[in-house]
């Protein structure tokens, strides 16, 4: 990854320095991306679709001189399977129809409809009746069956359900290929039973071989997990697994035709499959494709393995000049929004001072007039015994002082962006200023159950800045912290020497974060996610007075993963 980053843009790989956030990131990746798509498209789709045309063409004109025969055989194939299976299937079915469960519970009975079975049709092994307890009650068969229990086999359960199974090739206690067939019928007194059949896969074996006409065919039927159901010429006996994937067909009797290479062989077949519906089986036919088609495909190599090369050196060059021109763009505007902000930012201090200075002064006079008479009517009602609504009247007493008291903190935090205060240098140790901020919320954190963590490198050197100035802008910042956790929630603060000769607090909590629409706008006059009970100046007091104090302040967040707040302050402030 880290290479990766190496050779990215920019605009790519981090966020601008100045706050513009995603959106504008977001911008120049769109530039850039239409600006490569339009060049790229220019040059390169004419020269696709023009060779696209002539192979699909030409390709699929060579393919049909030998998929239309073969599909034709595959389904004749196909046809003659499925006939088998459903010509055996009868069979059994009009043998339950036309003898009830008395004649065929029979073993005389039942010995006889085999033999009848064979002379017709060839192909059986056995007979069975199986009862609706899955027990095989009458058997006929050279193996002694009879009493055998089928009832927890996934078969039985299917012919319950189907009606008819057809079960795929197995050895079984015989140890020789054969499957089965059975049907179940249904009794006059609501029972059912079942009559199953052992086929013998000779008669597949000489299906398939009669349907491979050529030398180069290889014809042979597998189970839907690719296992040969019959014996393969070059692909393996019964009951191998094929070494090549089935094409997928859409379903039915669909037949597919795909094609293969051999990569240690270099010999390249087409292979189709039909699958035998009411059946686990699927016709398989294999043929090696003739010459013609050979030299296509070393022709197709050389074709593709040219237009990649071109396309590559083509993609490159456009991915070069792109980027190049939508970086230089990206550079330029970053420059030009960071100055642009600092000028707009300038001018809303000074704006809003004026502001303040005029509002602070007009609504200080008539406030001192309502705290005086405020407090005058406190003392004559507390001064009164008899005084009527005594409590009432000083309780609205009370909140008027609150209120008044208020305002003037209000208006005393907008006289401080008109006034232009002096710093006061002093030798101060920031481990033990953020320790005097936090003993004024020891209340607040015992009471809410906060947990506030202090981390400070030992060798930490002291700083020449504003003390006072600095109380406001942590007392600011840790009470955002505060009003951002929950009960039990946590804050961590750390100081450290940065490489730059600076000093480092990081403030960090695990609150409800910032939303990445705010970023841009926290340190904005006025700005406030607290309703009524913020001002929205306490960041933007802070941000202007680190700035005068030389320093810098950062903030990383995500919303509902905390939010962390980084000032830098230098050793000794610049004049």
């Amino acid at each position: 990854m880290p290479l990766l980053t190496r050779y990215l843009p920019e605009f790519w790989t981090a966020l601008p320095k100045d706050g513009s956030g995603p959106r504008m990131l977001f911008n120049y990746r769109r530039m850039w991306k239409q600006c490569v798509l339009v060049t790229a498209s220019v040059c390169v789709i004419p020269l696709v679709i023009m060779a696209v045309l002539n192979y699909i063409q030409y390709h699929n004109a060579l393919k049909a001189e030998l998929t239309m025969p073969m599909g034709q055989l595959i389904q004749g194939a196909q046809k003659s399977i499925a006939f088998f299976l459903e010509e055996r299937r009868a069979a059994l079915e009009y043998a339950v129809e036309a003898h009830g469960f008395k004649d065929l519970s029979g073993k005389q009975h039942l010995a006889k409809i085999l033999v009848d079975l064979k002379r017709a049709f060839g192909g059986f092994i056995d007979l069975g009746i199986i009862d609706s307890s899955g027990v095989q009650q009458v058997y006929i068969g050279p193996y002694a069956l009879e009493g055998k229990g089928y009832r927890d086999q996934a078969w039985f359960r299917e012919v319950l359900f189907r009606g008819v199974y057809v079960s795929e090739v197995f050895l079984g206690y015989r140890n020789l290929p054969h499957f089965v067939i059975a049907v179940r019928h249904e009794k006059p007194d609501g029972g059912y039973f079942i009559l199953r059949a052992t086929i013998d896969t000779q008669m597949f074996n000489d299906l398939t071989a009669r349907a491979r006409i050529r030398e180069s065919m290889d014809v042979f039927i597998v189970n839907q997990e690719g296992v040969l159901q019959t014996p393969s010429a070059r692909h393996g006996g019964v009951m191998d697994k094929l070494p090549f994937p089935l094409p997928k067909t859409g379903g039915g009797e669909e037949t597919a035709i795909v094609e293969h290479g051999d990569p240690r062989t270099r010999e390249h077949f087409l292979v189709g499959a039909a699958p035998v519906e009411s059946s686990p089986f699927t016709v398989v036919l294999v043929t090696s494709t003739p010459g013609i088609l050979a030299g296509w495909f070393s022709l197709r190599v050389k074709f593709i393995g040219f237009f990649l090369i071109s396309g590559l050196v083509g993609v490159f060059v456009v991915l070069f000049v792109c980027t190049l021109l939508v970086s230089r763009v990206y550079e330029a505007d970053r420059k030009r929004e960071a100055i642009l902000h600092k000028v707009e930012y300038t001018n809303k201090l000074a704006s809003l001072g004026r502001l303040a200075a005029g509002v602070a002064h007009e609504i200080n006079n008539p406030l001192a007039i309502i705290n005086e008479n405020a407090g005058l009517l406190k003392d004559l009602v507390s001064l009164t015994p008899d005084f009527p609504k005594k409590e009432k009247t000083l309780k609205i007493t009370n909140t008027i002082l609150a209120s008044v008291e208020r305002c003037g903190n209000i208006t005393h935090r907008l006289l401080g962006f008109a006034r232009h205060i002096d710093v006061k240098d002093e030798t101060i140790h920031l481990d033990n200023l953020v320790r005097e901020v936090l003993s004024f919320l020891d209340k607040e954190c015992h009471y809410r159950g906060i947990s506030v963590t202090l981390k400070a490198d030992d060798d930490l050197p002291p700083i020449q800045s504003d003390r006072g100035q600095l109380q406001q802008v942590f007392l600011n910042i840790i009470n955002n912290a505060f009003a951002a956790v929950c009960d039990g929630g946590q804050i961590t603060i750390e100081l450290a020497k940065t490489p730059q000769d600076k000093i480092a607090v990081k403030i960090a909590d695990n609150g409800c974060g910032i939303p990445a629409e705010h970023m841009k706008l926290i340190f904005e006059p006025f700005f406030t996610t607290k309703g009524r009970s913020g001002t929205g100046l306490g960041l933007s007091i802070t941000y202007g007075i680190i700035q005068k104090l030389g320093g810098t302040i950062d903030v990383a967040s995500r919303e509902g993963a905390g939010a962390t707040f980084t000032v830098t302050l230098p050793l000794k402030r610049k004049p």
